[in-house]
């Protein structure tokens, strides 16, 4: 016998649920809450029962505005971009306001260390109205320089996961160095003794560890950003001349 297929549903979309005997809990103090405990105690310290706790309410109380933690995380992680800053969205400066949206949205994953965590399994949080604000940017100086509707879409896919992914990576990094007890200058030091150890067989990454001994960890994990992105930039800006013929 076939399972039956789960509910399609989603915390933007479902009105929120009311009762009479509900206590004066709403869905802004279950997101400040949410936060407030993956901030301070990572991804895996969040549950419904424990969330409930620190509300001073039942988990069953936390049923009537989400359905499970999923949609915790959705509201948390939408919750987690609102502070990224709107940007004035002149075509003239389009490659420059995507690199520092893209460094404003990579800023506050950094300060939320959780969400790259978060984002692999809250599957319906881009439809979450900050995350679409940031979409929304995004295609809107795309499409004004040029591109069409279908090289803005994949172009901005692009950019999302360029920032996700890196992210991800530089958020394991940074915790991995918050657990050692290690600065970062420190850590990368051991690191790359490790590192140039490993590759020793591999001439093409080895040489690469031999010029990075030296780094300021910190401004290069700037530095590194800024110039990876720009490489999907200066792809996008071929594409977008090659259209438009300018």
């Amino acid at each position: 016998m076939a399972a039956k297929a789960q509910e399609f549903s989603s915390v933007w979309t479902r009105p929120e649920r009311q009762r009479k005997d509900q206590p004066a809990l709403s869905r802004e103090q279950i997101v400040t809450e949410a936060l407030a405990l993956l901030d301070t105690e990572g991804y895996d310290a969040l549950s419904m029962r424990r969330l409930g706790s620190r509300l001073n309410a039942g988990a069953t109380s936390l049923y009537t505005h989400v359905t499970n933690k999923d949609e915790i995380l959705e509201l948390a992680i939408d919750e987690a971009f609102g502070d990224v800053p709107m940007l004035p969205g002149v075509a003239e400066n389009w490659r420059a306001e995507l690199l520092t949206l893209s460094r404003d949205i990579r800023a506050a994953i950094l300060r939320h260390p959780w969400i790259s965590t978060a984002m692999t399994g809250a599957g319906l949080a881009y439809l979450g109205p900050n995350l679409l604000r940031l979409s929304e940017t995004m295609l809107a100086l795309l499409e004004a320089v040029g591109f069409d509707d279908y090289s803005a879409d994949r172009a901005a896919n692009a950019i999302w996961s360029y920032v996700l992914g890196t992210t991800s990576g530089e958020t394991a990094m940074v915790t991995t160095i918050a657990r050692s007890g290690q600065d970062q200058q420190e850590w990368f030091a051991n690191f790359m003794t490790m590192a140039v150890q490993a590759t020793q067989s591999y001439p093409h990454i080895s040489k690469r560890h031999g010029t990075m001994s030296d780094i300021d960890v910190a401004q290069s994990r700037e530095d590194f950003f800024d110039d990876e992105l720009g490489l999907i930039l200066d792809g996008l800006e071929v594409r977008r001349a090659r259209a438009t013929g300018k």
